[in-house]
């Protein structure tokens, strides 16, 4: 067995197992109102959004240039490409890195222990569960913190972090297209982040150390959030401390730890990034020498921005695409959400009938399918309703989706229940 490892065996007996399942009755309610609520929601919002692009495409005119103000198109829904340009300089403030660009992207890492599970459940004659856990630790980097309190072996796995700090993204204050200022709106849609070299001298890396940990104890104890150990290799009594930097550069990197090629638990890797000046295609309405979204007529805004130069025909498709692959992505989450509470509303059915194992996998097949069945024929019907509303034609092929699949589960039981009573 790995040394990195640990299992662990529980039981559970009938009657437990029966309490935790009416209990989990309530968060079955609770998800299938979720999913409800979602589904009936994003139809509208699918159909609310579908209207304003459709609308935008209706207005919008072609800028043949932002070279220059020109006052014919303000109040106007444009399409206009350009060179997105800025003289500004965008900084870090608190790391102090800087470069000429559009945008600064700070990451951050955490070298962190990071705790997997994995379980196998045996049913035992009587109801009952033998459940075996084996959980894995591994080091590795991550994007949060990680708080070993939470382990199962908090003891052994403890986190740090030398210093806490968030991602973090900085907008030039005057970026231009042409003539015309881009608001921030639209700069947060711009993509093509390169790496940008941190440019920090020996001096300022040194100033940097001080500022972050500005005596030995910081340095040596680390700084930590609430919840989060300190590193026990840097606060170990009676160990000598080690001195060393606890900033170093490399490339685009500012790395707080002793050895950036040796990690230990507790350092972090701040990366930064820039989006360069670009071509961007826009759609936007012009107001003054600036843009704002356009509010279509049922409230919804609409505005894109899209990297190179792009026809306005294009735009308005990908917009669409994008409505649409949204919406779809939403549908399915709302009815995996159904299911789910379904099969927690049901789940007592299961656990009642695992006094004999076997009969317990049966019933826990069978409920497992009608509640894959209810789920999606709840979700067709919530659908359905939000279309009779938003979209009333197609409301009625859906409805009777809705009802064959219920018809198909009534006449699953029904045969179930023949072969019961003949023995077949």
């Amino acid at each position: 067995m790995p040394d990195n490892s640990y299992t662990q065996v529980s039981q559970s007996n009938w009657f437990s197992r029966i309490g935790t399942s009416f209990k989990g009755m309530g968060f079955g309610l609770l998800l299938l109102a979720l999913a409800t609520g979602l589904l009936y929601w994003n139809e509208g919002r699918a159909v609310r959004t579908g209207d304003a692009i459709g609308e935008a495409q209706r207005v919008a005119v072609a800028m043949p240039s932002a070279a220059t103000i020109d006052p014919a198109f303000n109040g106007k829904l444009v399409h206009v490409s350009g060179q997105a340009t800025t003289k500004d300089m965008v900084s870090d403030p608190l790391f102090g890195v800087a470069a000429n660009a559009i945008s600064l992207v700070r990451k951050v890492q955490y070298y962190q222990w990071v705790e997997k599970s994995k379980s196998e459940t045996q049913q035992k004659m009587g109801g009952g569960e033998e459940t075996i856990t084996t959980y894995t630790y591994e080091q590795k980097w991550v994007d949060k913190p990680v708080d070993s309190q939470d382990f199962n072996q908090p003891q052994r796995y403890r986190n740090s972090v030398n210093l806490q700090t968030e991602k973090g993204q900085w907008y030039a204050a005057l970026v231009q297209l042409g003539a015309y200022r881009l608001p921030e709106f639209l700069l947060r849609s711009m993509s093509g982040a390169v790496p940008q070299d941190t440019g920090l001298s020996e001096a300022e890396q040194e100033a940097l150390h001080h500022k972050l940990f500005p005596d030995s104890s910081l340095a040596a104890s680390a700084v930590s959030a609430p919840g989060y150990r300190h590193n026990r290799a840097y606060a170990a009594a009676g160990q000598e401390q080690d001195r060393s930097p606890m900033v170093q550069v490399r490339g685009n990197t500012l790395y707080l730890g002793r050895d950036m090629d040796k990690p230990n638990i507790g350092d972090v890797m701040v990366s930064f990034f820039v989006v360069p000046q670009a071509e961007v295609s826009i759609i936007a309405q012009v107001i003054g020498d600036t843009f704002e979204p356009f509010r279509a007529a049922n409230g919804t805004s609409f505005s894109s921005l899209r990297m190179g130069v792009l026809g306005m025909d294009n735009m308005f498709e990908d917009a669409k695409k994008a409505n649409t692959t949204l919406t779809w992505i939403l549908r399915v989450i709302g009815i995996l959400l159904a299911i789910g509470g379904l099969k927690m509303l049901i789940a007592p059915l299961q656990v009642l009938a695992s006094v004999v194992p076997l009969l317990g996998r049966i019933v826990g097949a069978g409920s497992g399918l009608v509640a894959s069945l209810l789920g999606l024929s709840w979700s067709c019907l919530i659908i359905a309703l939000a279309w009779l509303r938003f979209r009333p034609m197609l409301a009625l092929g859906l409805l009777a989706v809705a009802v064959v699949l219920v018809a198909l589960l009534f006449f699953k039981g029904k045969k179930s229940a023949v072969k019961l009573e003949t023995g077949v």
